[in-house]
């Protein structure tokens, strides 16, 4: 494996993790814009935006972004978050040369207001098709409320109201405002050497407008807080439970993912054998997830809704277990199995290592190799596990309900 990272002139980011005996190769451009960034009249725009990307420009229609990739084989897609959107593509190596041309294409679209409106349409459809969405639904309702009076509160999506309502002006102001070199990173991974990486992106990179990076990062306190809400549509009950976890700057990440695994792991964890096995749930988990300047430890828990209140007491009582006591070191060891067996396996094709060279990298400005990450992990003690849970413990800070309507 070798890594290397430089600056183009007009200051795009770009890092590259080469084997030469992988047989794809994957590139990807991380856009750091989301959710987040947006303000209220143009909620939705990042995701929106992302859409439009595939429209085409002056040199590809549309037609042409979807007919190249499909002729080369490659395997593309985009996807939008709260702080960031990647568009990516995998694919043989000796089609890079193509691919690449066409990805890069993605970060110049035309925006044109014909494809603007026909796109609308299909983000209200996808809106809708969401609105059928339950656990979605609860998502979006438990960030919006633990959340409230911060920018990762902010729905991806949007609304309908948001969607309908935005002007194809407002979404080329917002794109002008964050698609500027400075804040765009490209990653590339796999079968290539570091002069063709460099070569493709002075080609087709250096016309992207340079510009200056600005953030604004805010360590967000939450109030607890609880909502239930009715759904004609359902027949169980879905909960969300947050409260605050280590954000992506923190030595604790590898801890907490840890003790992610052995709290909620959704076939093994603890919520697993207490609630799920016996019957008391169908299902019950916790994830950890971060962000630049947060972190949240996220359970989710769907059943019977007349037994919601006990569940959720369940629940409870195994986070005051692990707060007060921790975990044993068998619950670390199988924890650390299972991670460091995930990052293997995925580590094993280019398009698996993209997504962690550039997370690494964008969050953190750092790199670290398969051997590095899981050494990282096997480092963590009951004892760290136990100062984590002291410094952000489990709790019920945020419970959303979605409920059957009666």
């Amino acid at each position: 494996m070798e890594f290397h990272q430089t600056v183009l002139p007009n200051g795009l980011n770009v890092v590259a993790e080469l084997n030469p005996r992988a047989h794809s190769t994957a590139v990807g451009f991380y856009v750091r814009t989301g959710s987040r960034h947006e303000t209220s009249d143009c909620s939705g725009v990042s995701h929106f935006l992302e859409h439009m990307a595939f429209k085409g420009n002056d040199r590809f229609t549309a037609a042409d972004v979807n007919r190249i990739f499909d002729e080369l084989g490659a395997n593309y897609n985009a996807q939008t978050g709260e702080e960031t959107t990647l568009y990516y593509a995998s694919m043989l190596p000796e089609y890079l040369p193509r691919t690449f041309e066409l990805l890069a294409a993605l970060m110049q679209p035309s925006l044109r207001e014909d494809d603007f409106e026909i796109e609308k349409q299909v983000i209200l459809e996808e809106i809708g098709m969401y609105d059928d969405l339950p656990a979605f639904l609860t998502h979006d309702l438990a960030m919006a409320t633990h959340f409230k009076g911060h920018a990762l509160g902010q729905s991806i999506l949007g609304t309908r109201e948001s969607i309908r309502d935005l002007p194809v002006e407002r979404m080329r102001n917002y794109f002008r405002q964050r698609y500027h070199a400075a804040n765009i990173t490209l990653v590339a991974t796999g079968n290539s050497s570091w002069d063709q990486i460099l070569e493709l992106a002075h080609q087709h990179c250096l016309t992207i407008p340079s510009g200056a990076p600005h953030e604004e990062w805010g360590l967000w306190l939450p109030q607890p807080s609880s909502i239930e809400q009715q759904r004609p549509q359902l027949s169980q009950t879905h909960a969300m439970m947050f409260s605050a976890a280590p954000p992506s700057q923190s030595s604790l990440r590898f801890a907490a993912e840890l003790l992610s695994a052995i709290a909620g792991d959704g076939e093994s964890g603890r919520l697993y054998w207490d609630l799920v096995d016996p019957g008391h749930a169908e299902s019950c988990d916790l994830s950890y997830n971060e962000f630049f300047d947060n972190g949240l430890w996220g359970g989710y828990l769907s059943g019977d809704p007349e037994m919601t209140g006990e569940n959720l007491e369940r629940v409870e009582a195994i986070f005051q277990e692990l707060n007060e006591h921790g975990v044993t070191q068998d619950e670390l060891d199988e924890a650390f199995n299972k991670v460091a067996a995930r990052i293997v396996i995925r580590s094993e094709r280019p398009m698996g290592r993209l997504s962690v060279v550039g997370g690494d990298w964008l969050y953190r400005q750092e790199h670290l190799t398969v051997e590095a990450e899981i050494a990282a992990y096997r480092a963590v003690t009951t004892d760290q596990i136990q100062g984590l849970l002291k410094q952000y413990p489990l709790q019920l800070t945020t419970v959303v309900q979605l409920q059957p309507s009666e």
